[in-house]
């Protein structure tokens, strides 16, 4: 799993069958701080995920493995909204302090 930021969405209103329904998302993988790093990747939205919300991403095989994706061809779909971080006891990211 990675961490990441919801940077924007995909329309793509011809594709693959088996894609029709599932939301696109731009995600980049982002710090525990929240903060985005990298380049962008286009993942299924599992979870109902939102613009400048840090999620949790699993890439690969394991994108194939949830209810909505399951053999789908995806290769990152969003599996978790973030609501907080802690590194070594100290909250390093929060939802609630993120959106003030």
């Amino acid at each position: 799993m990675q961490i990441a930021k919801v940077v924007g969405t995909v329309v793509a209103t011809k594709k693959e069958g088996r894609m029709d329904g599932l939301k696109l998302l731009l995600v980049q993988p982002a710090d525990v701080e929240g903060v985005s790093k990298g380049g962008v990747i286009c993942a299924i939205d599992s979870v109902g995920a939102g613009i400048d919300e840090i999620v949790l991403l699993a890439s690969g095989s394991s994108a194939r493995l949830t209810d909505v994706t399951q053999n789908k061809p995806v290769d990152a779909v969003i599996i978790a909204i973030v609501d907080t971080m802690d590194v070594e006891g100290k909250t390093r990211y929060s939802k609630s302090s993120s959106n003030e």
